[in-house]
């Protein structure tokens, strides 16, 4: 898709008749009427969005269970944006959770990349350790308390199997992202942080937003189980929590993870 590219005069303006459906922090989102309903997002990050604009992209391409990209600012705009496809969606019950998500996230685990790491607007990687090891820095730079924990992540992460296929992840799995729609079909939404990586550090990151005291349960979602992937998607629980602990802007977030990573730490 073009820079700016528009589509029945979406441009990223916020139209009089908008409804705005969210109070986030980071970003505004509001749902327009109009010839092509839509669901337009402003972003309080350009790469956030150049991200969410290139997954959405290549979702589309692939038929994926994600909403369609319909136009997307370019670099130059302010606020960045793109306008998405508007739904006729529920969220999915807690209860129904993990066995809905498990179809949508298989088809999206079969989508291919040739990089690791975000799909745009950051830095690609050739390894999925070299990816991993750059995460643990930046997440030790902005929390100096848990450098050894950190330490420790980085030589399991050396000590892991390096031998990893790049495919995509949504990789902020939480409730409210997982929508059925009235035929019964399920998708997911807020793609700004997808990467291409190992397909378990999706299940490790669920984990956390699900608040697990132990990221077992969401094996259930994996094609196949094993040891090595039960150890892997521990690794990889682990170093989200300490993603938490370093970078939420929630305080009780940055706690329950700081505890909850130390207990790990420890048994």
């Amino acid at each position: 898709m073009s820079p700016d590219s528009a589509m029945d005069g979406i441009d990223g303006r916020v139209p009089p008749s908008a409804r705005e459906i969210t109070t986030g922090q980071a970003n505004r989102v509001w749902s327009v009427e109009g010839p092509t309903p839509y669901i337009l997002k402003h972003y309080g990050d350009p790469s956030r969005a150049a991200n969410e604009a290139a997954a959405l992209f290549l979702l589309t391409g692939h038929r994926a269970p994600a909403p369609q990209l319909l136009a997307a600012s370019s670099g130059s705009s302010t606020p960045p944006w793109t306008a998405q496809a508007a739904l006729h969606a529920k969220p999915v019950h807690l209860d129904r959770f993990l066995a809905d998500l498990a179809e949508p996230l298989a088809a999206i685990h079969r989508i291919p990349g040739t990089h690791f790491g975000r799909l745009a607007g950051a830095r690609q990687h050739h390894r999925w350790t070299d990816y991993l090891h750059d995460r643990l820095r930046t997440y030790a730079a902005a929390a100096p308390a848990l450098r050894a924990v950190a330490r420790r992540l980085h030589q399991e992460v050396d000590a892991s199997d390096n031998a990893i296929q790049p495919v995509l992840l949504h990789h902020d799995l939480q409730r409210g992202h997982l929508l059925r729609e009235p035929d019964g079909s399920r998708l997911l939404i807020d793609w700004e942080l997808a990467i291409f990586g190992d397909h378990r550090s999706d299940l490790a990151r669920l984990a956390v937003r699900l608040d697990l005291d132990d990221p077992t349960p969401v094996l259930a979602l994996a094609s196949r189980s094993d040891a090595a992937a039960e150890g892997r998607l521990h690794l990889y629980w682990r170093i989200h929590l300490l993603a938490d602990a370093a970078l939420s802007t929630d305080r009780a977030v940055r706690e329950w993870a700081a505890g909850r990573l130390l207990a790990s730490d420890v048994t």
